[in-house]
């Protein structure tokens, strides 16, 4: 087994997968990307420019293709997978009765089943790296409290972090950690798809038009790097994510008026 330590990514081809990837690459752990943008990990692979990186082009919705994936980074990276970033997701916005039935499949399967498929296959090699190794997935504020007209991506982000807690509990005894980062909106290539099919708006522009900050991408890799080395459970990133956590907590009552006065910046 290879004394380096290597990380996994989904979603590594842009976004916080590359931020992470750069962050890890750059405090000497082999990285590898899994992303359906051969492209954008290609970028993301001449941006970290040591040569220890890896990338394998699948959809985080093939079971089978996650094996295939993590068995051919494993032999990359000498024989070793110390954290599982599961980091592949979708937004999804709008009011619930204006949303497809493909477009909430999509949603569930990527943001969801996605995460399952990964920790799943990822398992058998956080077992051999334990005591140290960790199971890191990308759940969002929307998890904090569900988000109108954001229905079915906070119910996905929700399952996320029901998931995070059930599997800490679950592979406890394995010494596998199980963690979970909260990122509220982060300034990412993201930001400029539209939420949904019948809308033809930017999420960047709501988010900016709601008045709510963009949160600088490297506060999440930073975090990341924090989450699986400390015994935090979920890691919140962000103002707007750090002051719904607060409220969900301490202000309920006050917070559900105000989801109910306010449709969410992915919503209208």
């Amino acid at each position: 087994m290879s004394n380096k330590k290597a990380i996994f990514i989904t979603g590594g081809g842009s976004g916080i997968g590359r931020a992470v990837a750069l962050y890890f690459a750059n405090r000497g752990w082999f990285v590898g990307l899994g992303d359906v943008d051969s492209a954008g990990m290609k970028e993301t692979c001449a941006l970290i420019g040591n040569g220890f990186t890896f990338s394998h082009k699948f959809d985080v919705r093939d079971r089978e293709a996650w094996d295939v994936a993590l068995a051919a980074f494993s032999t990359a990276a000498g024989g070793r997978i110390d954290v599982m970033f599961n980091n592949a997701g979708i937004p999804l916005g709008g009011a619930l009765i204006d949303n497809t039935v493909e477009e909430i499949t999509r949603c569930l399967d990527i943001n969801l089943k996605g995460v399952f498929f990964g920790a799943q296959a990822a398992y058998p090699y956080l077992q051999k790296t334990a005591p140290d190794s960790c199971l890191l997935n990308t759940a969002s504020a929307a998890g904090i409290v569900g988000t109108a007209g954001a229905s079915v991506y906070s119910a996905t982000k929700f399952g996320v972090r029901a998931m995070t807690e059930a599997l800490d509990g679950e592979w406890a005894e394995e010494g596998i950690k199980v963690r979970s980062l909260m990122p509220s909106f982060i300034d990412t290539p993201l930001l400029q798809h539209t939420p949904n099919q019948g809308s033809n708006e930017p999420i960047r522009d709501r988010v900016l038009e709601a008045g709510l900050e963009l949160t600088p991408v490297i506060e999440v890799a930073q975090a990341a790097w924090d989450a699986v080395h400390g015994e935090k459970l979920h890691t919140v990133v962000g103002k707007t994510a750090k002051q719904l956590a607060f409220a969900a907590r301490w202000m309920p009552g006050r917070l559900r008026k105000r989801v109910r006065q306010n449709v969410g910046a992915l919503g209208r």
